[in-house]
């Protein structure tokens, strides 16, 4: 019974963590895409120095890549969902509570571009960060969900190795 209550208490964190990553995620999403429509004609707004909101379909993977392939969403859709739900059993069979946050924001972030694949057959892009002429390829909040999951688990580990030495 403790096992199922603990089990519970981590999966119910987990959850609500994944909610608001999702929320902001498909929040300011909707934000973009509701400006863009009511402001045709428009193609980017400039934020700052270095910052500009875009809108940019992105149908394949990061910076662009798997664009054309055929039945990409289907087979993104369903890499993601196998990424998941590793990361859901890794989760529960883990003791470490660091990860926590990491995963839900891992998990939080691909569940909000699902939504858009879903919805919409692409990703809704939109943060364009630049320097004179290069631009960096545009993203979302759910990509920086996922890249700062990611960054956190690399940190976590690299530092229990250090503590292992």
């Amino acid at each position: 019974m403790e096992l199922n209550k603990m089990l519970n208490g981590k999966l119910i964190k987990l959850l609500l963590i994944v909610i608001i990553a999702i929320a902001l995620d498909q929040i300011t999403k909707h934000l973009v895409l509701n400006f863009f429509i009511h402001h045709n004609g428009t193609h980017a707004i400039e934020v700052g120095l270095f910052l500009n909101i875009v809108l940019v379909w992105n149908h394949g993977i990061s910076f662009g890549m798997f664009n054309d392939l055929e039945q990409s969403q289907i087979i993104l859709i369903l890499v993601s969902l196998t990424i998941i739900a590793g990361l859901i059993i890794w989760f529960i069979r883990s003791d470490d509570n660091k990860l926590l946050f990491p995963i839900a924001l891992i998990i939080g972030g691909a569940l909000g571009n699902i939504i858009d694949r879903i919805t919409y057959g692409a990703v809704v892009d939109f943060i364009d960060f630049y320097f004179k002429q290069y631009h960096y390829p545009a993203f979302n909040l759910a990509d920086s969900f996922i890249v700062i999951g990611v960054l956190i688990l690399m940190v976590q580990s690299f530092q229990e190795k250090e503590q292992n030495r």
